[in-house]
């Protein structure tokens, strides 16, 4: 990807969301743009000389099928772009390549019609006010502060990895992503919240239990950017008490909250329904219908 071709896909983007009300490209992809590697494949679709659509195409890990996000320019659809796009990145990421429709949009529902994909996994988007919040808990047992640096990462690392050793995306992270993450424009240390057993020692020399760190999109939106709580932690309240410390935070600087869930976490949709959230949107990643039977 060169330089004009980077500021190329983000002016579609940019446009795109405009005209969608949803983000074409998840955080992973748009990330991908500018990284040099041999694992990350970029599709690109011209008319004469000019970028109109875009495919990222990422490997899985451990395993699980490479994923693709596409988008095309809002005055380049309708002509087929998207059909030969999406047909092109699926090829390159192979038989059991999934296909993400952020928002689930008309459209993408076609076009996966029209390439005989069927829905695989779905990721639910889930948002409240932050108006009248539950009060915050206290436990005698925990100690909770917010990220104090780069002393702290190896253990969110840890608990982040044990906490989604089952998720394609989340599990998985190395001490690089944390680095990235806790270097971007967005990130604000007193919004990652820490939860420590006070019965085993200081906060500064216990193992960590959970983890909760928050993002903040812009002035009306903040988003529960990651809960992950040690399984050995299960059982103790601590899922809740991170997320409302993260959300009496947010309450002080946004109006509204979002978060994504799976579809099918029974257990984590009863913890923020019973918080107040509801359904917002929906993001769905297709399939080729004849791997159906092997699993999500």
């Amino acid at each position: 990807m060169s330089p004009d071709d980077q500021r190329a896909v983000h002016a579609i983007l940019d446009a795109a969301g405009e005209a969608d009300g949803v983000a074409a490209l998840g955080e992973a992809p748009v990330a991908a743009l500018g990284r040099h590697s041999p694992a990350v494949h970029h599709v690109l679709a011209f008319d004469a000389d000019v970028l109109v659509g875009y495919a990222s195409v990422l490997p899985g890990r451990d395993g699980e099928p490479s994923t693709v996000e596409a988008v095309v320019a809002p005055p380049a659809r309708g002509r087929g772009i998207g059909t030969e796009l999406l047909t092109a990145a699926l090829a390159v990421g192979g038989a059991d390549t999934r296909a993400w429709a952020h928002g689930d949009l008309p459209a993408a529902r076609a076009l996966a019609a029209r390439l005989g994909l069927v829905p695989r996994r779905e990721l639910l988007q889930l948002r409240r006010g932050l108006e009248e919040l539950p009060a915050l808990p206290s436990h005698d047992d925990i100690e909770l502060r917010t990220y104090a640096g780069p002393a702290d990462d190896a253990e969110i690392l840890r608990v982040n990895n044990a906490a989604f050793d089952w998720h394609p995306e989340q599990g998985g992270w190395t001490a690089e992503q944390i680095v990235e993450r806790t270097g971007a424009d967005w990130f604000d240390p007193a919004g990652l919240f820490l939860a420590f057993d006070r019965s085993v020692g200081g906060a500064d020399d216990a193992k960590l239990l959970g983890f909760h760190w928050t993002k903040i999109h812009d002035e009306q939106l903040g988003e529960v950017y990651i809960v992950g709580v040690d399984p050995a932690a299960q059982g103790r309240g601590l899922g809740r008490q991170l997320t409302l410390a993260g959300l009496h935070y947010l309450a002080q600087r946004v109006s509204t909250v979002t978060l994504y869930v799976e579809g099918d976490n029974t257990a984590a949709l009863a913890t923020y329904r019973n918080l107040g959230f509801a359904r917002y949107l929906a993001d769905v990643a297709y399939g080729r219908a004849d791997d159906a039977a092997d699993g999500p």
